[in-house]
């Protein structure tokens, strides 16, 4: 699954481990889901969506997707 964490973090000048505390995961996770090896959890990816006032599927996507 692709992702735009990468581009929506940058557009608030937030580092991986601002988003992390604002989501309550680790940094790590905010890599891995950011380079595509992990997925995030439906409550999690809800987070994000909260966060960034998107839809989930405007933040997450599958591969053959754009």
């Amino acid at each position: 699954m692709r992702n735009r964490l990468k581009v929506l973090r940058a557009e608030r000048d937030w580092t991986q481990a601002d988003l992390a505390t604002a989501v309550d995961v680790s940094r790590q996770t905010i890599n891995a889901i950011e380079k595509g090896k992990f997925d995030p959890s439906l409550p999690l990816a809800f987070k994000f969506s909260r966060l960034f006032d998107q839809t989930i599927e405007q933040i997450f996507f599958a591969d053959d997707d754009e």
